[in-house]
């Protein structure tokens, strides 16, 4: 039984298959850079295939990124009707260019039968030659049994033997799934030895929520030998979603004492949570447990004194582990942990203690009050801490904007025009300019306001846009927070604006992704901002 258990993170593959989930080429290169930060072990990158060029793009420009983590490429074992040599799948696969692969195949005979319609027989064999022809060309395999429990509880000895089929044709490790997410525990701990007895080789896990038992599932395979947890953060998939590796890392890091990530990188699993709820632009789970804001929060009175006196009596673990925090609801006190940290990173040295960094968080918390996140908005975050510690003051304040659109022309063309008036060093710019949106019209104004002053904003450009309603019952009146990923070539960051005009909102995040720039340009040059920014 190992005391290290590979973290296998399908974000970026099942996550994606989620109901309202979609990420762009962008966002899957910033999630991988992220999840490589959190110390994963394997990043499933997406399935390339000739129909889906997204993907094969990603497999390009991540590989220059340098990762620790191996980046893997997804697919499926050759179609019958092909050699491996001649099948499509197999090859654009091996295209993606990664030391690692994994593929799945069949283990149920009624997939067999129904979906691929061969023979059992044939099912074998294009499992093993498909495995072999891939670790013929020096690739790591690791085999995803699909419908593995399904499959074992229909036929038991055809699902072993699809296993060996893999296992002959030299995969590195075989991952039983349970694809329809209805396997019991006690189910689960009674194939398991089955399969452990007739295979003998190392195993991985990959779980499925639809009865809500994705998590304590993978837990019961580790607890019986799994090498690797296959998982999703946050538990985004298909229908009910994935085994949650929220869960499942502080899970088998604190409760059964396997090395994961490690404990360090463990206080950093609420912030990547809700920085990939952010960039996912769907609410962020206050329930999860170890990472949702509520997962520690006290109400009840008898609760909170008793909290008072021993946190032990009712919590299962240190907040702080997760990176997360108490609170008590019934004080409106909440701890400071995650923020302090994020502030530590800006402020090397700062005590939480000291009253500016007393001064930081209660504008964080101010600003989180009215809307505003900061996981995925690390820009905005350091502009506000610097602003609060005198260290960066504004080069450019608006002074009012205003944007029309125009009707569409008999062409059919509609455009937006924005008039801007910005100060910077005491003069006043008066810029217009014209976009395919009043967003799109409002940054081309304010950069031909500034970049005359300021050459280095030139090198801005925007990475992604994003708008999330906070208050839908509110309709057309609600609040809206929108999320900028901007990025110079070298770097990339994000900013956030929060209001009801989602106008105002863009503008706010807009004019601190500038803002963000400057300061930085001016850090880099070792000057006073005014100097930098005009170099």
């Amino acid at each position: 039984m190992s005391d290290t258990i590979e973290i296998y993170d399908s974000t970026l593959r099942d996550g994606a298959q989620a109901e309202g989930i979609t990420y762009s080429l962008e966002d899957k290169l910033l999630i991988a850079r992220r999840l490589d930060q959190l110390g994963v072990h394997y990043i499933e990158g997406g399935w390339p295939n000739p129909t889906n060029p997204k993907d094969l793009s990603f497999f390009r420009e991540v590989a220059k990124l340098g990762l620790r983590a191996r980046v893997t490429a997804f697919g499926s074992t050759r179609r019958a009707d092909r050699s491996p040599g001649e099948d499509e799948i197999l090859n654009t696969l091996l295209r993606a260019e990664t030391n690692s692969v994994c593929i799945f195949g069949k283990s149920w005979t009624l997939h067999v039968e129904a979906a691929l319609k061969i023979s059992l027989e044939e099912n074998l064999h294009l499992i093993e030659d498909s495995v072999a022809y891939l670790v013929g060309q020096n690739r790591e395999v690791i085999y995803d049994a699909e419908h593995f429990f399904d499959g074992y509880k229909a036929d038991p000895q055809y699902a072993l033997q699809t296993l060996k089929a893999a296992q002959q044709g030299g995969a590195r490790l075989l991952v039983l799934c349970d694809t329809n997410g209805g396997t019991l525990p006690s189910e689960m701990d009674h194939i398991l030895r089955q399969v452990v007895e007739a295979t003998g080789q190392p195993f991985g896990i990959h779980t499925h929520n639809d009865a809500g038992m994705g998590a304590a599932n993978s837990v019961v395979a580790v607890e019986l030998g799994a090498v690797q947890v296959q998982g999703v953060f946050n538990g985004y998939g298909e229908r009910c979603g994935n085994a949650n590796l929220c869960t499942l890392i502080p899970t088998l890091e604190l409760k059964l004492g396997r090395h994961t990530i490690g404990r360090e990188k463990l206080r950093e699993l609420m912030d990547f949570s809700r920085f990939l709820s952010e960039i996912a632009n769907v609410y962020h789970d206050h329930r999860q447990p170890y990472v949702g804001e509520s997962a520690f929060a006290h109400k009840g009175g008898v609760h909170i004194d008793a909290m008072i006196k021993n946190p032990l009596c009712y919590e299962h673990c240190d907040p702080e582990a997760v990176g997360n925090e108490r609170r008590f609801l019934v004080s409106d006190q909440s701890g400071s942990s995650t923020i302090a940290s994020k502030l530590a990173q800006v402020c090397p040295g700062l005590n939480k203690r000291d009253p500016l960094a007393q001064k930081v968080l209660a504008e964080v918390k101010r600003l989180e009050h009215e809307g505003y996140q900061f996981e995925a908005a690390e820009g905005s975050f350091e502009l506000l801490a610097r602003r609060a510690m005198g260290t960066y003051q504004d080069l450019f304040k608006l002074v009012n904007f205003r944007t029309i659109t125009h009707s569409p022309t008999g062409e059919g063309v509609e455009g937006t025009e924005a008039i801007l008036k910005v100060e910077s060093g005491g003069e006043v710019h008066h810029t217009v300019a014209e976009g395919d949106g009043p967003v799109n019209a409002l940054d081309k104004a304010l950069r031909k306001a500034l970049e005359q002053l300021f050459p280095c904003i030139r090198q801005v450009h925007l990475e992604d846009y994003k708008v999330r309603v906070l208050s839908s019952s509110d309709g057309t009146a609600a609040r809206v927070r929108v999320l900028i990923e901007s990025s110079d070539g070298r770097d990339s960051w994000g900013t956030v604006g929060v209001s009801e005009n989602i106008i105002e909102a863009s503008w706010i995040a807009l004019a601190d992704s500038l803002h963000f720039k400057l300061m930085r340009e001016a850090a880099q040059n070792q000057a006073t901002p005014s100097q930098a920014a005009g170099r």
